[in-house]
């Protein structure tokens, strides 16, 4: 209970050190351009998604090394930030 209310804690303070897991399942189609889906390794690498803040966009993928970071920034990715476990923050600007 108190490692729960502590990670809880942190996580208010920190969001993105603090790894949670993603509650929406990976859609193509929402949220993300066919682009930036292909340079994330295809529709099958996404095991889910997760808009983060009104920039960024925390996707988990099943193979990090299908990622092509060059496809990702033409796509108009500006930023990309691996973290463990197959998650990656794409950071994508404010979208008109």
């Amino acid at each position: 209970m108190f490692d729960k209310l502590q990670q809880a804690f942190w996580k208010a303070l920190t969001p993105d050190l603090v790894p949670d897991e993603p509650t929406i399942s990976a859609e193509p189609a929402e949220g993300l351009s066919a682009d930036i889906v292909a340079a994330l390794g295809g529709g099958d690498n996404l095991k889910a998604q997760q808009p983060v803040a009104l920039t960024r966009v925390r996707v988990v993928l099943r193979d990090v090394s299908r990622m092509d970071r060059q496809a990702l920034s033409e796509a108009g990715v500006a930023g990309v930030m691996p973290l463990e476990d197959g998650v990656v923050h794409l950071i994508t600007g404010l979208r008109p």
